[in-house]
């Protein structure tokens, strides 16, 4: 099994990040944990945003991409944007896929989609058993390792998905015949987890 994308994004997020870029350049994002505009991702010009030591490469949008599509070669230059986390928020998030995403309205932060009205939103989808297991035998970038050159190569999966429910498609759950008797909509109120977002 190849290393699942720790980041994607929707057609919409990349087609957002590829007008900001035309405008501002390279750009960075940071999953924030908190503060100004809860847990969004704040889209920042490259450099702007200070990455610390121990903040994680969740990994990076290649805007080259469309739908299914791979390439050779990692982005550079504007196509390239780099998705960080704290290293304390990776912890906690480290079985979940972010993806990117964009929706109306307008957040209270700095990022530089505000003026847009949309705003960037972070869902989630949780990783697999064995896509556990293949990233725990992959080592993540660090900020500091970032700072003195280190680059990742280029993704081997696709990271640019159609729309949300793509990227954070809910499992399905087998039928509870062998348990009631009555199918899976015999036990009031249960159903199987959402895509969580952020």
């Amino acid at each position: 099994m190849s290393v699942p994308a720790r980041v994607s994004a929707t057609v919409a997020a990349v087609d957002l990040l590829r007008r900001l870029a035309d405008r501002n350049g390279s750009l960075m994002i940071h999953q924030s944990g908190g503060c100004c505009d809860g847990s969004s991702p704040m889209c920042f010009p490259e450099g702007e945003f200070l990455v610390g030591d121990r903040d994680v490469l969740l990994g990076v949008l290649d805007l080259r991409l469309d739908v299914g599509r791979t390439l050779p070669d990692p982005p550079s230059g504007a196509h390239s944007v780099p998705v960080w986390i704290s290293g304390s928020q990776f912890e906690v998030w480290k079985h979940t896929c972010l993806v990117l995403d964009v929706v109306p309205g307008r957040g209270a932060g700095f990022s530089l989609e505000t003026p847009e009205g949309v705003r960037f939103l972070a869902r989630g989808r949780v990783f697999t058993e064995q896509e556990n297991a293949a990233l725990a035998k992959s080592a993540v970038v660090l900020g500091k390792e970032w700072e003195s050159g280190v680059r990742p190569g280029a993704s081997r999966v696709p990271l640019v998905v159609a729309d949300a429910e793509a990227g954070c498609a809910v499992p399905q759950w087998p039928d509870r015949d062998d348990e009631t008797g009555a199918g899976p909509d015999a036990v009031a109120g249960e159903v199987g987890p959402p895509a969580s977002a952020w």
